[in-house]
């Protein structure tokens, strides 16, 4: 198996206007060159995770069966990226026209907003269906952070110009790939939840096959090979920051959207059961 379980290819009527659309919202945006910093980077946060209340809700069978596809797997990052594309197109102008002090504020609010009423809409469903449990993502967003916070330490200790560099950009990256490794140790570990990434599921297994297994389960392995990761990509990517921020920024965020997107996706669709 090359591509994860689940993966869906809608239907040409469905795929070719979204890829147009997206196509159209690339090109517009990269001749409006807007400014990316770390701001910019932590206002996309929410938008990450706005993609995965959608696939969620996909999963949920929330969406009409005629549209449902375009909410699935990898079809919903295509459409995630054209509406917060339009949002930060949108937030351009706005801030262009002086209704809007920053870019980054508008596009930072929305993506809130969006993720809000998705979230909750699938929260308040689990509730009548009596599936909504939070425990276990609530500990894996706190121990997701702690790890985090002491993987951010190392870092600045001892490679204090790669902290400094990539700033809260490359703290996003940390935080979303250790996310997305604890909810992925916690789910397979103790909620009995499958891996569908063939990759993945390889780490986990390894983890499962060591001495360990029987007391710390599989799933620390993954946790430690994802941050991991994650700290060595900031450091390959210290000196492209320096010289080319705008761009080097841009690829950060979407290597932060690997992570924070897979990672929500798994504590939200805990929490609904």
């Amino acid at each position: 198996m090359v591509v994860p379980e689940g993966f869906v290819v809608p239907p040409w009527y469905l795929l070719v206007p979204v890829l147009v659309i997206l196509g159209g919202v690339i090109a517009l945006l990269w001749a409006l060159e807007p400014p990316v910093t770390d701001r910019t980077v932590i206002a996309f946060a929410p938008w990450m995770m706005f993609g995965s209340s959608l696939h969620v809700l996909y999963k949920l069978d929330a969406f009409p069966a005629d549209i449902a596809p375009l909410f699935s797997a990898p079809m919903v990052y295509a459409v995630t990226a054209v509406i917060a594309g339009l949002a930060w197109v949108i937030a351009i102008f706005l801030h262009v026209g002086g209704l809007q002090p920053t870019i980054v504020r508008f596009v930072g609010i929305s993506g809130t907003a969006f993720f809000t009423v998705f979230a909750m809409f699938a929260i308040f469903q689990s509730i009548e269906l009596g599936t909504f449990e939070p425990f276990w993502p609530v500990v894996s967003v706190i121990v997701a952070g702690i790890v985090t916070a002491l993987a951010w330490l190392v870092l600045s200790l001892w490679f204090t110009d790669v902290a400094a560099t990539t700033g809260m950009t490359g703290a996003l990256v940390v935080f979303g790939h250790t996310l997305d490794g604890v909810t992925t140790a916690v789910g397979y570990d103790i909620l009995g939840a499958s891996e569908n990434v063939p990759l993945s599921l390889l780490i986990l297994e390894t983890g499962g096959s060591l001495p360990t297994a029987e007391h710390i389960g599989s799933g620390w392995l993954f946790v430690l090979v994802k941050v991991g990761l994650a700290m060595v990509i900031l450091g390959l990517f210290r000196e492209y920051v320096a010289d080319r921020p705008r761009q080097a920024r841009t690829l950060l965020a979407l290597v932060a959207a690997v992570g924070l997107g897979p990672a929500v996706h798994n504590a939200l669709l805990f929490t609904v059961g």
